[in-house]
């Protein structure tokens, strides 16, 4: 068994608590929480989301089946995880009749889709010509990375190591498992995005929690959870790099300074402003806050008084992105096709809100960086994705975000079973 090391760093933690400003924030219930999920239903013929002017927007790939996210390879292949499931008879038990029909409105059920798919653009014209069915046949593919001759996949419940040629269509060798992963809960939480540092020293596995705040003490019995890891690349040396982060998905290596920098959906039920989902710089060693409390020490009403020592040491995100938004994708843009303004900056797929009265989130948002930093507020970059707020009526969600190799953005857009491709003209 993988022996777990679990460090807080408090001293460190407190010392970042100066480096970021928590917003200005409603009081918890300030308005009563509100379920509002999104129908699907798809893009009509010749319809396409909206970028900023100066810019084309075309499917890259369609006919996909729940594409989740994106992996650029050196040759220009682009990899999809393509995941999805239907709830479990003793889970939908548990959800209220109203939520539960809103999430199969939403194209959250159906069968069972798990694998990875290679798209080739043989001609070079920003459309994939070729589909490879390359893995099949794990537990929710997310995250993917190639180091040397191994293609490393998380899927939900496990971390697996593939040999692997940039060029090849197909896997068919076994795998070879790094380390288990805490999969399942009600809330869930199945994705497991994969990041490495500049120079390869260590591989880093998101792991959402498996409840909303764990009034439950499930994930309080579970250091896995919540947190993100580390391990050298023989899956050795596992440990938690940082904690108190309730779903962090997005992982990414800040160009200028080579920090680690994470997306991460925050907890549901306290009203419609509560709580901001954030991006941040992700330290060693640090806490965040989850379950106990929220952008430093804003202690969550339903765990008060249970922690005070952790409330305390809380680290304040970086860049508070809006309540609910579930931000999923997170690419630094390094390539110079794009006009210099985003060079350097930080996109952002933001999938979209079911817990607020009104959507928020549903685009792909774009944050300024200068000297490793935010220097600016989200603002829109590709945005159309809702047809229709009052009837809840929405073509897609955007999920992953990557960049490709002619420095176009790529998006997965899981429920639009599409992939796009955003370009200079």
């Amino acid at each position: 068994m993988t022996r777990i090391v679990m460090a807080f760093g408090g001293l460190f933690a407190c010392s970042l608590m100066t480096q970021a400003q928590s917003p200005d924030l409603p009081a918890p219930y300030a308005t009563p929480p509100a379920v509002k999920m999104a129908k699907v239903i798809g893009w009509p013929e010749g319809a396409v989301p909206k970028a900023p002017p100066g810019f084309t927007v075309h499917a890259f790939a369609r006919g996909l089946d729940s594409p989740r996210w994106l992996a650029v390879l050196p040759n220009g292949d682009v990899l999809v995880a393509e995941a999805r499931t239907e709830f479990p008879d003793e889970v939908k038990a548990g959800i209220p009749p109203e939520m539960l029909q809103q999430f199969e409105e939403s194209g959250g059920s159906g069968a069972s889709v798990n694998r990875v798919t290679l798209l080739r653009d043989v001609d070079r014209d920003g459309v994939a010509d070729r589909q490879f069915m390359l893995i099949e046949g794990l537990d929710h593919p997310f995250g993917m990375l190639l180091r040397r001759d191994r293609l490393y996949v998380a899927s939900t419940d496990a971390v697996w190591s593939y040999s692997f040629l940039v060029g090849q269509t197909r896997i068919n060798a076994p795998p070879r498992k790094l380390f288990d992963l805490p999969a399942g809960g009600f809330n869930n939480h199945w994705t497991r995005s994969l990041a490495t540092d500049r120079d390869e020293r260590r591989l880093y596995v998101a792991v959402g929690s498996s409840t909303n705040v764990d009034e439950e003490r499930i994930d309080e019995k579970e250091p896995r959870r919540a947190a993100i890891l580390s391990s050298r690349w023989d899956g050795s040396d596992l440990s938690v790099f940082a904690s108190g982060l309730r779903n962090p998905v997005g992982l990414a290596v800040e160009p200028v300074t080579g920090k680690l920098w994470a997306v991460v959906n925050e907890r549901d039920m306290l009203g419609d402003e509560l709580v901001p989902d954030f991006l941040t710089s992700v330290s060693k060693g640090a806490f965040y806050g989850w379950p106990y409390s929220y952008f430093g020490d804003h202690e969550d009403p339903r765990r008060k008084g249970e922690r005070p020592d952790l409330v305390a040491k809380a680290v304040v995100p970086d860049l508070a992105l809006g309540a609910h938004t579930a931000p999923l994708g997170l690419a630094f843009y390094k390539e110079r096709a794009f006009p210099q303004r985003f060079r350097g900056g930080a996109f952002i797929g933001q999938h979209g809100s079911w817990n607020r009265s009104q959507f928020a989130g549903y685009r792909v948002a774009f944050v300024p960086f200068a000297d490793g930093r935010p220097a600016g507020p989200p603002e829109d970059f590709l945005t159309g994705f809702i047809k229709d707020e009052e009837t809840r009526e929405v073509y897609g969600r955007p999920a992953g975000v990557a960049v490709a190799r002619d420095g176009a953005l790529l998006v997965a857009d899981d429920a639009g079973n599409t992939v796009w491709r955003i370009a200079p003209r």
